[in-house]
């Protein structure tokens, strides 16, 4: 029986091992975390993250080919492929501080590797990792291990997308992997092949060099992330001419060369890979001397950040120019919706924007725990991803009184001067919103940074409604658009 062990228990780790053993029965599976309560978590009843149709897939091969243990060493030595999807966050301090990836957890796991393998091993990279990391991983495998071990590097990045998870590992678009150009290398490559043709049609499977790989993962995330700033870029032009961007949107998309996907705009993108996987390409670029690249890539993330910035102005100004004091009901705290994921939410920057202005916070997610909202608003920029033991708390936290978080959203509207929808959860579609409004200071707003309302119904209730990239409520028309500086 092939044995995989995976070192990381997250977002990327804990899917694509269930889904493999799923759909494997005869290879078996064991995902290994240092964080014991992570691993307690996937062996009960509600796991450590939501995703639709998870819960399903590990409940139906766990403790049968499916495992999720504390004790790494064992496991690792007992593995014949080990996938590494462990955290690559961006540097906070040091060389390349607020763009470069910090690697040291890559290097820790392959240390690790390399003291306790007694047998051959394929090492595969999972984690989103800089281009010419596999190359470095090598050295330290190769000049770490004990003699006659001999390891082999692929580069097999994930291409999921939160909320859709599942879906994406039963029917994959593509399934990409590299390895070395060579005999020992191919053939590493054909074993990991061999895995996913168990259930992926072959035509699916890709298979590049290493660094083809590697950079190919960096290239999709900002290329996507480029396309919602384009679109973003657009609203902002929309609004200012009384264009509508989701018309725009749908006969751009109608463009078999462009296509409708990643065409909504909104308040800005979040997740954990986009803005950490575009910093990281713009410091690949600068230490390769490309400095307009370097510049290209870094508009983008420029872009989203002005996206926010300008959601927050619109608050503001639309409010009398103060919301200080005021009731916000914000909606939706995740960065998209089918999920609980919270990394680098716009809806972060967007409650500090307004908190900076001393207003009053409501907040309901229908997945998003109080703690984690409390956590998000109190950490620093590049240290979400980083062990919270090591995070300090940010001199900018907020007390509690000026923070409120629920689970209705009904009590949470009542005595609200405004409503910021964060997050397109489908509920927030089907509120009742003459309920809302009745319970509501007056005027009331509601500010959609989902495109999710449809603002004429809810002008006719009476709100003064903004949507992002729509043509603009009377009462705003006159006001700044753009950031004060």
């Amino acid at each position: 029986m092939v044995k995989i062990c995976c070192i990381g228990a997250g977002y990327v780790g804990g899917p694509t091992m269930a889904m493999i053993a799923y759909k494997c029965p005869d290879i078996q599976v064991v995902v290994v975390d240092i964080s014991v309560p992570r691993i307690n978590a996937w062996n009960s009843d509600r796991l450590p993250i939501f995703e639709p149709g998870l819960d399903e897939v590990v409940k139906s091969c766990r403790n049968t080919n499916l495992f999720f243990s504390s004790d790494v060493e064992s496991h690792i030595a007992d593995s014949d492929i080990i996938f590494v999807s462990v955290n690559t966050p961006t540097k906070t301090r040091g060389l390349g501080a607020g763009k470069a990836a910090d690697l040291t957890y890559w290097e820790s796991a392959a240390r690790m590797i390399a003291d306790v393998a007694k047998s051959d091993k394929i090492v595969v990279e999972k984690s989103t990792v800089p281009v010419k990391t596999a190359e470095a991983i090598e050295k330290i495998l190769n000049h770490s291990s004990r003699d006659g071990v001999n390891f082999q590097i692929l580069s097999n990045p994930e291409f999921l997308a939160e909320g859709t998870a599942i879906d994406d590992l039963t029917n994959p678009d593509r399934v990409l992997i590299g390895g070395r150009q060579t005999p020992e290398g191919q053939k590493a490559v054909a074993a990991l092949k061999g895995v996913y043709a168990k259930w992926v049609p072959e035509d699916r499977i890709i298979t590049t060099n290493l660094w083809s790989a590697e950079l190919s993962k960096l290239a999709a995330n900002a290329i996507l992330a480029q396309r919602i700033s384009s679109i973003n870029a657009m609203s902002a032009l929309c609004e200012a001419t009384g264009a509508n961007v989701s018309e725009v949107a749908y006969a751009v998309g109608k463009d078999t060369r462009i296509g409708p996907k990643f065409l909504n705009a909104s308040v800005g993108f979040g997740g954990s890979c986009f803005q950490k996987d575009i910093l990281n390409l713009v410091y690949i670029c600068e230490c390769n001397g490309l400095t307009e690249v370097a510049n290209y890539w870094r508009q983008v993330v420029q872009i989203n950040d002005y996206q926010k910035l300008r959601f927050v102005n619109r608050v503001v100004s639309s409010m009398f120019n103060t919301v200080s004091g005021k009731k916000i009901l914000v909606l939706g705290f995740a960065f998209k919706k089918d999920t609980g994921d919270t990394r680098e939410t716009p809806a972060i920057d967007i409650c500090l924007g307004l908190l900076g202005d001393k207003a009053k916070l409501s907040i309901y997610d229908p997945q998003v725990s109080e703690d984690q909202i409390r956590r998000d608003l109190t950490t620093s920029k590049f240290d979400w991803d980083h062990p919270q033991h090591l995070v300090p708390s940010s001199p900018t936290a907020k007390s509690k009184e000026m923070v409120t978080v629920t689970w209705d959203a009904y009590e949470a509207a009542k005595g609200a001067h405004g409503i910021c929808i964060m997050t397109e959860w489908d509920e927030f579609k089907f509120l009742d919103y003459q309920r809302i409004y009745d319970g509501m200071e007056k005027p009331a707003f509601v500010f959609d940074g989902r495109n999710v309302v449809n603002p004429d119904e809810l002008r006719k209730i009476g709100f003064i409604v903004y949507s992002i990239g729509k043509p603009l409520d009377a009462w705003m028309k006159d006001l700044p658009a753009a950031p004060l500086t």
